[in-house]
């Protein structure tokens, strides 16, 4: 990694180039130009809960409404804990059901359609350039494909119910880089836990983290998903990746495939016109659309800091108990005893990282070690069973469960018990995490959960399964 470079941060009031965070605050507050460290209302485009939304609706009635401000600006999901595994989660997912056939919300995923942020992706409700607000701590994720995504408070998402606005400090920027290929077996969540290794826990502290250079550009859109997703453990506040022609072509492909106009016409004639030659339904000029409503920052931007990384120098890592900033080349522990393996979560729960763990086939899971494999979406689910991968999976014995969470915030499917260590492809192993406090918790890619499956140690894919099979395509 190259030495950090420091810039100075540009005053409220001088006109200056906008980072990405910069314009898409701007954009969300009817501004030409907003500064860091100033405050603002933004009117976001997406407002999103998931099972806590029963809680909030009681701060919300707090404010004497009986409608909800912005019904076809929300989206919530049940995802957190699903099926809901005790009465009082049962109650609770009743009391969202009813809410939201109160207040018409058409945006309403039920048990088992997936994690929020993998669900909302799939479906092309949040566009490039949007802002989208929610009481979930991983919303950076958004940033996958050009959107503002940040998390907020139980209170402050009621008060987006009833206002639909919310006033926000624009945060400083700062730019990450990745140059060159990623080696065979070292993927998006290596590094991720590198740049969090590296920086410590809170080294993105209420930032913008931008990423840029051929090292992300080449990555999958799957394994693109993954870096800003793990900024929450970063501290960020947002996180970016330029949204590109797959990016465009991805959404577009799934925006064709329902009424788009009802929820963006008016947005598209407030930030952008696109007539297009052949109509607004076609693919091609869904994709132009995208392109211009996107947002891209200055190229003499002002940047707190920058990193810079060489791909060719990343390797597997692993972050080790109980901190996500503990982070050490997965040579340094491997032979570490296992009980659990868990592949999933909104981190690393898509299809791509099923594949890459599915080279297991013809293996069995280590007697004493148990592996759960839990995809992110009912999509996911259902593209993983017709590619045999699922099948693959209960072949080795492993555990299927239905779409979301699942374990990884310590509800359900998949508690550990007192002393056990289970390694994870989630995004968090801080003490208790996963419902047990005097239990261990390790964090790595599929691939390498996969492989101590097997092994019932931490362990390297390409020792376990082949250097060939062990080998991970990140285009």
């Amino acid at each position: 990694m190259s030495a950090i470079t420091q810039s100075p941060v540009p005053s409220p009031q001088s006109p200056v180039p906008q980072s990405f965070a910069q314009k898409a605050i701007a954009r969300a507050a009817g501004l030409d130009f907003v500064g860091v460290g100033q405050v603002i209302d933004a009117r976001p485009d997406w407002v999103l809960s998931h099972d806590n939304t029963a809680a909030i609706r009681q701060t919300w009635l707090e404010f004497g409404q009986d409608r909800v401000a912005i019904p076809e600006r929300m989206a919530i999901t049940l995802d957190h804990a699903v099926p809901a595994p005790t009465t009082k989660h049962a109650q609770n997912h009743a009391e969202i059901r009813k809410f939201v056939a109160e207040q018409s919300i058409r945006h309403f995923f039920e048990v088992g359609r997936g994690i929020c942020h993998q669900v909302l992706s799939e479906e092309a409700i949040v566009l490039p350039g949007q802002m989208i607000l929610g009481a979930d701590s991983h919303m950076p994720h958004f940033g996958w494909m050009g959107a503002f995504g940040a998390g907020i408070g139980r209170s402050e998402v009621a008060t987006l119910w009833a206002t639909g606005e919310l006033w926000l400090r624009v945060p400083e920027s700062m730019k990450i880089v990745l140059e060159g290929d990623l080696p065979p077996g070292v993927t998006a969540k290596d590094f991720a836990l590198r740049i969090i290794g590296d920086l410590g826990a809170d080294g993105g502290l209420y930032a913008s983290v931008e990423f840029a250079g051929s090292g992300i550009e080449r990555l999958s859109l799957e394994s693109r998903m993954v870096l800003p997703n793990m900024m929450a453990e970063f501290g960020a506040k947002t996180a970016y990746i330029a949204p590109d022609a797959k990016t465009f072509a991805y959404l577009a492909e799934r925006l064709a495939k329902r009424d788009w106009r009802l929820e963006i016409e008016d947005w598209v004639n407030n930030v952008a016109a696109n007539d297009g030659d052949n109509g607004v339904n076609g693919i091609p000029n869904l994709q132009s659309l995208l392109s211009d409503l996107a947002l891209f920052p200055d190229a003499d931007a002002v940047y707190a800091s920058t990193h810079i990384y060489n791909a060719a120098e990343l390797e597997p890592y692993v972050a080790c108990p109980h901190s996500v900033d503990n982070v050490v080349p997965l040579s340094a522990i491997a032979g570490t005893r296992v009980q659990q393996a868990f592949i999933g979560t909104c981190t690393n729960g898509r299809l791509e990282d099923l594949a890459a763990a599915a080279v297991i086939g013809g293996q069995r899971v280590a007697a004493g070690t148990r592996l759960l494999v839990i995809p992110a979406s009912s999509k996911v689910l259902q593209e993983a069973l017709r590619l045999g991968y699922i099948q693959t999976f209960v072949e080795a014995g492993a555990v299927i469960g239905v779409p979301g969470c699942g374990p990884c915030m310590g509800n359900h499917m998949g508690i550990p018990a007192p002393g056990e260590v289970t390694i994870s492809s989630a995004n968090r192993n801080f003490q208790g995490r996963m419902g047990t406090r005097d239990a261990e918790i390790y964090l790595s890619s599929p691939a390498v959960v996969a492989a101590s499956a097997i092994a019932g140690m931490i362990a390297e894919p390409r020792e376990i399964m082949g250097k060939e099979q062990g080998v991970m395509s990140n285009e």
